[in-house]
């Protein structure tokens, strides 16, 4: 590895203080969460401006399926990313260099099948995603764009992003993701109704997303040309491939990373369908409160992306000290900010809510839904605090017993019981209630079963 790289990497991981070294790791992550957020909503915003209620509903029923994209990418990069960070630890770089070229080839490999396979099947999909005779156009042009042709730079941007991170490279891991959402935001203007005629506008929001992740993918590329041959991160096949216990370490963390995902997402769509058997204004309403309660939350898991390559390479490399301050470091951080949304949400609810509708009727209803959702916010954050501890330290079982349980067992369950019970604001009160018992479990789970620092004699993946 050059020298230059190295000693970054353990400046950064090993002798910069705790709150300098997070600061340099959390500030790009939290800024391309926001970014990415925001960039999300933008294909829904400027499809809006259409007022043409079909290309809305088309654009927004191939979100579940983008969401599954995202998820693949983080089974690839978050498994990697983490195993990556705690080889470092360990000093075994050249395994770190296998280990990264193989999760790269697999996130190509597992992008390029989920593509051919939509692609393929598109029709049945769709139909099943629920695409009616006024959306089946809407939804496929999305759909090609962004997941048939687009999901592969898209992918591998993600696991770009993850693997450059846990090299202690967090600004130039964000500046990609940033890059691809802004160019996203200023693209869809310019494709929707500037380039394309009138009714091809979500046409145009999809070649906007797939061309901003490809120039997204191709900065990473560029990135990893500057960083030289022998950085870690590498696409070259020559370096060969990863020990089986290496393999078998990247999916006990990388699927449960995407399974979690997954299902956070899944309890989304519940929340819509049980909504939908009460009134459109109350299905409008939460749709907004989901989309503003995502603020904070997307702070939280950017504190979690920054956190997890220090803890994991403290945990490998025995600095019990460093590790523990950084956890407990990330951990005040994100209960505060969740404390200064709890109370700017509740101050200034009704004007959060008038950004998005400015109907009185359901900015009411969106106002009162977001005062109940927002109390939630520590409890969310805690949550999945604890499952990035158990990726840093590699116990997937862990994470995906923690995750699951969370949402299978708690969070939905809890949805339809409080709706039958209280109707549709039982339905905002869920989350809370839920994650009352999930932070329960997990301190639980974290403190009984975390596991021992490995000594200098004997370390483990």
């Amino acid at each position: 590895m050059q020298t230059k790289e190295k000693a970054a990497q353990e400046d950064v991981f090993r002798d910069l203080p705790v709150p300098t070294a997070l600061r340099q790791m959390v500030i790009p992550a939290v800024t391309s969460q926001l970014i990415v957020l925001i960039y999300n909503m933008a294909d829904t915003f400027f499809v809006g401006k259409t007022n043409n209620p079909y290309m809305v509903a088309g654009a927004s029923l191939i979100l579940p399926v983008f969401n599954i994209t995202l998820c693949l990418a983080g089974l690839a990069g978050i498994g990697g990313g983490s195993l990556i960070a705690r080889l470092l630890g360990q000093s075994r770089d050249k395994e770190a260099r296998k280990v990264s070229a193989f999760c790269l080839y697999l996130g190509l490999l597992i992008a390029a099948l989920f593509a051919a396979g939509i692609g393929i099947f598109i029709e049945p999909v769709l139909q099943l995603l629920g695409a009616g005779e006024n959306t089946y156009t809407f939804a496929r042009q999305y759909a090609t764009c962004v997941i048939v042709i687009g999901g592969i730079p898209t992918v591998l941007s993600n696991v770009l992003a993850n693997l450059i991170r846990s090299i202690g490279r967090s600004k130039e891991a964000s500046a990609g993701i940033i890059l691809g959402g802004l160019l996203n935001i200023a693209l869809d203007p310019l494709f929707m109704f500037v380039l394309l005629p009138k009714g091809s506008e979500v046409l145009g929001a999809g070649i906007a997303t797939c061309l901003s992740n490809c120039i997204a993918f191709l900065f990473f590329v560029v990135v990893m040309i500057r960083m030289g041959r022998g950085s870690v991160v590498t696409f070259s096949p020559r370096v060969g491939m990863p020990s089986r216990s290496s393999i078998v370490s990247i999916f006990m963390v990388g699927i449960p990373s995407a399974v979690t995902n997954f299902l956070f997402d899944f309890d989304y769509v519940i929340i819509d369908k049980l909504m939908v058997s009460y009134h459109d204004l109350a299905l409008a309403a939460i749709g907004i409160v989901l989309k503003v309660e995502r603020f904070p939350l997307n702070v939280g898991v950017g504190i979690c992306q920054g956190m997890m390559p220090l803890v994991a390479y403290n945990y490998s490399a025995g600095n019990k000290k460093r590790m523990d301050d950084t956890i407990r470091l990330s951990r005040k951080l994100g209960l505060v900010i969740a404390g200064i949304s709890i109370v700017l949400y509740e101050l200034f609810a009704s004007q959060f809510a008038h950004i998005f509708i400015s109907d009185p009727q359901t900015v009411d209803l969106a106002t009162k839904f977001l005062r109940i959702r927002v109390l939630a916010t520590p409890l969310m954050f805690l949550c999945f605090f604890t499952v990035y501890l158990f990726q840093a330290f590699g116990k997937g079982g862990f994470s995906l017993f923690l995750g699951v349980t969370r949402w299978l067992v708690l969070n939905i369950p809890m949805l339809f019981i409080l709706n039958a019970i209280f109707g549709m604001f039982g339905i905002v009160w869920a989350q809370a209630v839920a994650d009352t018992l999930a932070v329960l479990l997990s301190f639980y789970i974290y403190f009984k079963y975390r596991p021992v620092l490995p000594s200098n004699e004997q370390k483990s993946v």
